[in-house]
């Protein structure tokens, strides 16, 4: 039987997509081939939750029970196994558009403040933004040259742009993905002096882009576009649609699986566009 045939939904994982990713979701010792495949399904709910933003307690019965789903979803999101998930599928995705390193030299990064929602429960959220009119969090996206997010965190929305860098820079880092990185290209949110402090201190030059003059048209910046762009396509997840988690980790948890969902997504249609280039070529 064909893969296309066995997915339940079209968010599910093929068998290729599965393969790149299951030693990420999957530790050596555990219970062999059915373990797996619960795994599996547990990722595949985790993405149809990012699509759909249906809630836990709504989560189609093929799934199994919603409370492993999200209790699974919240381990994975407290031990970074999103983060390395996400860092493993762009480094795949590198590769298929022609990249011949895995790792970027170039990131551009950038926030996006969602309101936040309770259930009357406590939550991270606080108030940010302009003003300080928003209650919710502060979404910080890191993308490459191609448009792919590299890595993803969340948090109060209170945050400001300078730590929002320095935190994003630490992260990418950590994962491993920072062995190339020489520029990481910010708007004017993180101030000069901050983007002085955090070039030493990261050993990566933080270059802050931007028009000084006030146009009234839009002009996109080279490169620095690319994230404003990814941005827009995670707003298509409508588990995105506002902050509902209560915690910084499950929410970055959820950004990264939206992540995950993205680049799953553009890596058909950039590797056909790459082999179309080559070919003309």
């Amino acid at each position: 039987m064909s893969t296309v045939a066995c997915m339940a939904y079209a968010s599910d994982l093929t068998d290729e997509q599965w393969a790149l990713l299951q030693p990420v979701f999957c530790h050596t010792g555990k219970r062999g081939r059915k373990h797996a495949d619960d795994l599996r399904t547990v990722v595949n709910a985790m993405l149809y939750i990012a699509h759909t933003g249906r809630q836990w307690r709504f989560l189609p019965e093929t799934f199994g029970p919603w409370t492993r789903v999200w209790s699974q979803f919240r381990r994975w999101s407290g031990n970074g196994t999103w983060a390395r998930a996400l860092a493993v599928l762009h480094a795949a995705a590198r590769g298929a558009v022609g990249r011949t390193e895995p790792t970027p030299s170039v990131v551009v990064i950038d926030t996006h403040l969602a309101r936040g929602a309770s259930n009357g429960g406590r939550t991270f959220h606080d108030r940010g933004g302009p003003y300080g009119r928003t209650n919710g969090a502060k979404r910080v996206v890191a993308v490459d040259v191609t448009g792919l997010p590299v890595a993803a965190l969340a948090l109060p929305a209170s945050t400001h742009e300078n730590r929002t860098t320095d935190l994003m820079l630490q992260h990418i880092s950590e994962l491993g993905a920072g062995q190339r990185l020489e520029l990481a290209l910010v708007d004017r949110g993180v101030t000069a002096a901050a983007a002085g402090k955090l070039t030493r201190r990261h050993k990566v030059e933080v270059r802050r882009v931007g028009w000084e003059d006030k146009q009234p048209v839009f002009r996109p910046i080279r490169h620095a576009w690319r994230v404003e762009v990814a941005h827009g396509r995670l707003g298509r997840s409508r588990r995105l649609a506002k902050s509902f988690e209560g915690t910084t980790a499950s929410a970055t948890g959820g950004l990264q699986v939206a992540c995950i969902a993205d680049i799953l997504r553009q890596m058909p249609k950039l590797a056909a566009k790459h082999a179309k280039v080559a070919l003309a070529a």
